[in-house]
């Protein structure tokens, strides 16, 4: 039940919560920035009404509505209009649509229901929404939506529809009927199997009036009965009479906010015949239709399910060095909520993989959660007009680079030292931690930590000195690990399980195999056993082993 262009009127006239502050841009760039995603908005509208083709989802569409509406607003709107109206058609409905006004939380529903009665949920349908009028029981006319107030004649394609009846006895066979055409689903789980782009199919059909090709695939939900029975019971069973069954089937009384919250739920996770993307709570008591208008439908409202995507902005763009001297693209983002979890960066990947995504600060991306909550990107939404990127650190980072604290090593450095406190199981080694001992002392190798004392510890600033004899424990526990977890700290390129059927424990054994020897491991071949050989016998991790030996780590004192 998303009416493009209506519901885009409605969501910028009646704002959003926690709006994103206006940016300080010139008047050029604002005039730029507004033209151009108006255009865009207008052509996605123009390809989703003509052709049927959603180039974006309702989601990105609404939330790049919203944020054409905010600028529009800050840059001399009060009342900004939408940018774009649907394409109107030249047969008008003999009662207009009135379009759905979104709760942006429980909270503002129950607000909403608290003020009225008589009140009744259903599922918010992902179709297309149609006008059906019917004079002496019979199929008259069948409108699509259009900008509300008129549409396209699409009776032809509707009376190809074995789920429409031709003709029905009773009072609705005189009446005007207001649903979704959607597509018939067997057992859709929206939970798991998401919108599967069901309202583009469903739009598509009819646009090229290939209904006819498979009619069987598409239903129909009466959700509104304009000047029909006051009560809502009795509308439900004349519309069962007549062959519109869905509605009588999932249209149920809700009392407060919990009912309504119960039946959201069941309808995102149970098996259901047709694609929803939330919620619709209405009143039973409506005006008389010929006062209905795009817009005004203060009977009936809408919450959606929680987005699967939420478009971000793009604040910054940094770079992060691994201990392996890879260098990764990060967006920084504008704060957003998205399954509970507040969301402020998302990997690009490589500085050529992020170059080829062509993504700057200003753009705006849609994201997802991948497994485990991590955030993904999933595409790039818009791009700003005026386009600066940073520049990608500077330097040859590889495996072998970077394993002292030289000018330039930082990241890199500091990358290592993360990987080696989890591998020794150092608590609380963050970023953070390294850093403060990094801005105190001087650490002239990667296992420089290991000879500071006490004293040193207390002298660290934002160090606390409840957190110096836990830290010095630690260390002291570090040194004590087996000789495994030291060759993972330092970077050795060999795989835990690897490590585990080597056998070797001193650091000699490793250097007398031969490449030969180190490929009889398992998922260790040439190439494995070469990189394992340079490793050994790089200066860089010499040092290393020679510092571990001067410190009495246990396998590292015969060379």
């Amino acid at each position: 039940m998303i009416w493009r262009s209506v519901g885009l009127l409605i969501l910028i006239l009646i704002g959003t919560p926690g709006q994103a502050t206006c940016p300080a841009w010139s008047a050029g760039r604002a005039a730029s920035e507004i033209a151009r995603l108006e255009a865009q908005i207008a052509r996605w509208n123009d390809r989703y009404w003509q052709a049927g083709i959603s180039e974006v989802s309702d989601e990105t569409f609404d939330q790049l509505s919203e944020h054409l509406g905010q600028l529009q607003g800050c840059f001399g709107r009060s009342k900004p209009l939408p940018p774009i109206a649907a394409r109107r058609g030249g047969a008008r409905h003999p009662v207009a649509h009135v379009g759905l006004r979104k709760m942006a939380n429980g909270d503002a529903l129950a607000r909403w229901m608290a003020a009225k009665q008589d009140l009744w949920a259903q599922p918010k349908i992902d179709g297309v929404a149609v006008t059906l009028e019917y004079r002496n029981g019979a199929l008259y006319r069948a409108i699509s939506r259009g900008d509300g107030f008129a549409g396209e004649d699409w009776t032809d394609a509707v009376r190809r529809l074995p789920a429409v009846p031709a003709r029905i006895s009773g009072p609705p066979g005189d009446s005007v009927l207001q649903g979704e055409l959607f597509l018939l689903r067997d057992g859709h789980v929206q939970q798991a199997m998401g919108s599967i782009n069901a309202r583009a199919k469903v739009a598509g059909a009819m646009k090229r009036r290939a209904a006819a090709s498979a009619p069987e695939t598409i239903g129909i939900f009466i959700w509104a009965w304009p000047d029909g029975p006051a009560a809502m019971a009795a509308r439900l069973t004349q519309l069962k009479a007549a062959g519109f069954g869905y509605v009588s089937d999932y249209t149920l009384p809700v009392a407060h906010l919990g009912d309504v919250e119960r039946l959201r739920q069941r309808w995102l996770t149970a098996p259901l015949p047709f694609v929803t993307d939330g919620v619709v709570v209405r009143a039973a008591r409506e005006p008389a239709g010929r006062f209905w208008k795009p817009g005004d439908g203060e009977w009936a409202v809408a919450w959606k399910y929680p987005p699967v995507t939420r478009v971000a902005e793009v604040r910054a763009i940094a770079f992060s060095v691994g201990r392996t001297g890879k260098v990764a693209a990060v967006a920084q983002l504008a704060p957003v909520t998205l399954d509970d979890k507040q969301i402020t960066r998302v990997s690009l990947g490589t500085v050529d993989r992020w170059r080829r995504l062509d993504i700057a600060p200003g753009d705006r991306l849609v994201i997802g959660l991948a497994g485990q909550g991590i955030p993904r990107l999933e595409r790039v939404a818009w791009r700003a007009a005026e386009r600066t990127k940073p520049a990608p650190p500077a330097g040859d980072f590889h495996a072998l680079s970077c394993y002292r604290d030289l000018p330039g090593c930082r990241a890199q450095f500091l990358s290592r030292l993360q990987w080696a406190g989890k591998m020794l199981q150092i608590e609380g080694a963050g970023e953070a931690m390294w850093r403060q001992l990094l801005r105190a002392h001087r650490f002239d190798t990667l296992f420089g930590w290991l000879a500071l004392d006490a004293g040193a510890l207390e002298k660290t600033p934002g160090l606390s000195a409840k957190r110096v004899p836990t830290l010095l424990h630690q260390f002291n526990l570090a040194r004590r690990k087996p000789f495994r977890l030291w060759l993972q700290a330092a970077g050795i390129p060999l795989s835990a399980d690897a490590l585990r059927l080597l056998g070797d424990e001193r650091w000699g054994q490793l250097l007398a195999r031969s490449e030969a020897e180190w490929q009889r491991l398992p998922q260790v071949g040439s190439v494995k056993a070469g990189q394992l050989m340079k490793w050994l016998r790089a200066p860089e991790v010499a040092a290393l082993a020679r510092w571990l030996s001067e410190q009495g780590v246990s396998g590292f004192g015969s060379q």
